[in-house]
């Protein structure tokens, strides 16, 4: 389908444009919002889209990154457009990083940025300004159809590798992370610091700030792919996918070794947080008793085996393995803490004592448990310590059965 094609599609969806357009423009207004468009070599379809965009706010912003195409000319001919341009080309991560310090600088307290080369409908504008009503702060995405035949196969490919990083940096689970039809609060992203230039931009922005607090939503929002032979895209698979790639690695590292310990420790003094971590990941919705339990008692057993180092790492591998609830199962297994060590090769060593009957060496609580004393009781400490793990394990599943199954009873008493 032909572009023309598809705006009378949607065009014939939207009865009242003129009412629309009116009312985006006394939003805008109202909010201080502005349209943000970055632009290279789009020659060919930057005039439609600036003529389109005019239609609903004179609020516009175009940077130009380095163009060396017909551009220039093209914006000469719109004299309300707030036009910033520079040269050589420096990336698309660049000039929406200009143009958002331009817009916050302007006093505008939003911009909503769309691409230049015709895939985004201007009619999709008045969406973000009624989500933004009612989440002022929020990042928004136009979230587009991915699913239609006409969506390039890595651009869907793309999308879907960028949203599993993203869940995996954020714990954010979102429809499309790659669009760049957007709408950035620019308060909250005033005072970060930014250091991709590329297209990786358009994820960095969005992990930061969801580790800053801002809240990432999505908004429906129609999109074209031009045909295959007419397409321009200035995306390097290589290169760029590569910078992606290395952008990825370094925001991995940073969640699992700042990211989620700040939160853990953030959620432990926030009751209400510490309640809905505890339900969401602990207690899932839908998943049986037996399972909890199971992974409960999977995690004491592995919390005590005499594999030290190594505990938790197979702990993990196996309850992924066995499809238990892995939250559960980290957190039983942590019966090992540093205070609970020394009590637990002394138990250890004591239940074996009973395997060893007059080969058993004794030892009491008081003196001094060392890698020595291990050592001395080697086999006894070994068979001591797997019978405890497979007795606190049992103990602790039968136990949380018991405890579950006693909530589950009551729920319908209390909702009654």
């Amino acid at each position: 389908m032909k572009r023309n094609e598809m705006e009378s599609l949607l065009q014939h969806q939207n009865p009242n444009p003129i009412t629309a357009k009116a009312l985006f423009k006394k939003q805008a207004d109202i909010l201080g919002a502005c349209v943000l468009i970055p632009t290279y070599n789009n020659a060919h379809t930057l005039e439609q889209v600036i003529t389109d965009v005019l239609e609903y706010t004179d609020h516009v912003i175009v940077v130009d990154d380095g163009s060396t195409d017909d551009t220039k000319k093209i914006l000469q001919s719109f004299s309300q457009l707030k036009v910033i341009s520079y040269s050589p080309n420096k990336g698309k991560g660049w000039a929406l990083r200009q143009g958002l310090k331009y817009a916050a600088e302007s006093g505008y307290r939003y911009a909503i940025t769309i691409d230049s080369d015709g895939q985004h409908f201007a009619k999709d504008l008045p969406v973000f300004l009624e989500r933004t009503e009612s989440e002022p702060d929020a990042l928004l995405i136009g979230a587009r159809n991915m699913d239609q035949a006409s969506v390039p196969g890595k651009s869907s490919f793309g999308n879907r590798f960028s949203s599993f990083w993203f869940r995996v940096e954020t714990g954010i689970k979102g429809p499309d992370t790659q669009s760049g039809y957007r709408l950035y609060p620019l308060k909250p992203l005033g005072k970060m610091h930014f250091f991709t230039r590329k297209y990786e931009f358009e994820i960095e922005v969005l992990v930061r700030a969801a580790w800053k607090g801002v809240k990432i939503d999505w908004v429906p929002v129609s999109v074209y792919y031009a045909p295959k032979e007419e397409r321009v895209s200035h995306f390097r698979p290589f290169k760029d996918f590569f910078r992606i790639s290395v952008l990825n690695t370094v925001l991995v590292l940073i969640t699992f070794l700042y990211i989620k310990p700040r939160d853990f420790v953030k959620g432990i003094f926030d009751s209400q947080k510490r309640k809905q971590v505890w339900n969401d990941y602990f207690l899932v919705p839908g998943e049986s008793d037996e399972v909890k339990a199971m992974s409960i008692a999977f995690g004491v057993f592995m919390g005590i085996v005499p594999i030290w180092g190594f505990q938790l790492a197979v702990a993990v591998f196996l309850a992924i393995l066995f499809k238990l609830n892995k939250p559960l199962v980290i957190v039983a297994a942590n019966i090992s803490i540093p205070p609970m060590i020394p009590l637990i090769i002394f138990t250890s060593i004591k239940t074996g004592a009973l395997w060893m009957g007059k080969n058993a060496i004794d030892i009491s609580f008081t003196k001094s448990i060392s890698l020595l004393t291990i050592q001395q009781s080697l086999k006894q400490y070994i068979v001591g310590s797997i019978t405890l793990a497979v007795v606190a394990g049992v103990f602790f599943g039968v136990l949380s059965y018991a405890l579950l199954k006693i909530k589950t009873l009551k729920a319908p008493k209390q909702n009654a």
